[in-house]
């Protein structure tokens, strides 16, 4: 019962933060929505941004279980990247919590939002880093600074899948993943 309860709490809360964002967001209007004491909450959680926090936990390791899921033993290590990649930054792209967080962000520049944001780019290249040395390790790719690798690849990513967008028409699936290949596995060089 208590953890059933507890459930309701976080996806309530969820709902919340991703409705008003995290400054707005308050306990009383948790619970409201948990249809629960606001007592009740803070049996599970001592605050709001432990409440936060849990939910932001749980959001990461979604990401990287969908992350996980989209690498195939049988696959090159270029195309399980390039579907790990874009399947992680489409959950972030379409999930209501962080899109609530990065425009509170940009509007308010609340300090939660940015270390959450920051915690779930983190993650991600955290995920990176380990996929890339195991391929290092494999001899699939040729040896290079795993961190640094995998910061240069996301942001590339990013710009491909979020920023081209703002001003052009959206690159399908397809062309990121020709792109993908043309600036990191082929190269420039003629």
């Amino acid at each position: 019962m208590a953890i059933d309860r507890k459930k309701m709490i976080l996806s309530a809360a969820e709902r919340t933060f991703a409705s008003f964002g995290y400054k707005a967001t308050t306990m009383d209007l948790v619970a409201r929505l948990a249809n629960v004491g606001k007592g009740t909450i803070y049996t599970f959680f001592k605050n709001k941004e432990e409440l936060f926090n849990e939910i932001m936990n749980q959001f990461i390791k979604r990401i990287k279980a969908t992350a996980t899921n989209a690498i195939h033993d049988d696959d090159h290590f270029f195309v399980n990247l390039h579907r790990a990649l874009y399947s992680m930054l489409e959950l972030r792209k379409e999930h209501q919590l962080t899109i609530k967080l990065t425009q509170e962000l940009r509007e308010i520049g609340t300090a939660q939002a940015k270390q959450a944001l920051a915690n779930i780019e983190d993650a991600i290249l955290g995920f990176m880093e380990e996929f890339i040395s195991h391929a290092e390790q494999k001899q699939e790719i040729k040896l290079c600074d795993p961190k640094v690798t995998a910061f240069v690849i996301l942001h590339l990513y990013i710009s491909l899948v979020f920023e081209w967008e703002q001003r052009h028409q959206p690159l399908s699936k397809e062309e990121i993943a020709h792109l993908f290949e043309l600036y990191l596995v082929q190269g420039l060089k003629k």
